[in-house]
């Protein structure tokens, strides 16, 4: 019987060959693909503060029950991106993969991270600046109050430190998310294995720098006094080290002995669906 899910090792042989695949694609693919990435974030993120905004009496008697709630619309943004697009988190744990196993060359790292992040960030600008703010959608109270105070608690009142850490917690679950999505071999088990992990980091706060693309400008706009950058960067940070607490963990348990040869080992090693791990017994034997 075929299994329903990839194998660790094959699902680990699958990263490379997207880091192959991503690191040979054009960068001005890449740059479009990581703006529709944003703006599809930017609709979970929007949904998400739509329902906490608009629950101003649930907030004062149950405020857990409003983070739970707005955690549980969110992740509609993460499975837009994973199914379609390119998001900058994505490649904080593929790409570091493919590096670290010599089918890339390390440069196409910081490339690749500078054009999908400022990607990211022209598509979560759009969307707050067209779609929220002058569309009007979000200035009736209580939502306007909402956004400026949202923005306010994510990059303002915690310290520098405390929106690095969350970043780090954030991202750890992001890429658990996209670790489960790229095993399902089906479209609806996807959807389920990243909506639980988006959910939780979500409802617990932490920061997602794509995220806050989108929340913290937007608060900005609706009149919130914070420093857009120093939380990006905080986040930033936090989000590469909870990629690598995946991205070389998986590394060593399910490539270590990978011996990888270039680009082409990466791409024999998911040549057929179902037998990457095949491709790296061989390599092991050689």
């Amino acid at each position: 019987m075929d299994p329903s899910t990839l194998r660790p090792t094959e699902v680990a042989a699958y990263f490379l060959k997207a880091g192959v695949a991503k690191h040979n694609d054009r960068y001005d693919y890449v740059f479009f693909k990581a703006v529709i990435a944003g703006v599809m974030l930017s609709f979970g993120g929007l949904l998400s503060e739509v329902i906490s905004g608009g629950s101003p009496a649930l907030t004062q008697s149950n405020p857990g029950l409003v983070k739970i709630l707005g955690g549980f619309v969110f992740p509609v943004g993460l499975v837009m991106c994973v199914l379609v697009a390119w998001l900058a988190l994505m490649c904080l744990i593929i790409f570091p993969m493919a590096v670290l196993k010599r089918v890339i060359p390390w440069w196409s790292l910081p490339i690749n991270f500078i054009i999908v992040t400022f990607g990211n960030l022209v598509g979560s600008l759009f969307f707050g600046a067209i779609l929220v703010k002058y569309s009007g959608v979000m200035s009736a109270e209580p939502y306007a109050t909402f956004v400026k105070s949202f923005a306010i608690k994510k990059a303002a009142e915690p310290e520098w430190h405390q929106i690095f850490l969350r970043g780090i917690g954030c991202n750890w679950l992001v890429c658990v998310a996209v670790w489960q999505a790229a095993g399902a071999k089906e479209t609806i088990s996807k959807i389920y294995a990243i909506w639980i992990p988006i959910w939780i980091f979500v409802a617990c706060s932490f920061d997602h720098v794509v995220a806050n693309m989108f929340s913290v400008p937007l608060g900005i706009m609706f009149g919130a006094d914070v420093s857009f950058i120093l939380s990006l960067i905080a986040s930033y940070l936090g989000n590469i080290v909870g990629a690598l607490l995946v991205a070389l963990p998986a590394n060593y348990f399910w490539l270590r002995d990978f011996e990888a040869g270039g680009l082409r080992n990466a791409e024999a090693a998911v040549a057929r669906d179902g037998t990457p791990s095949e491709s790296l017994d061989d390599d092991k034997k050689r």
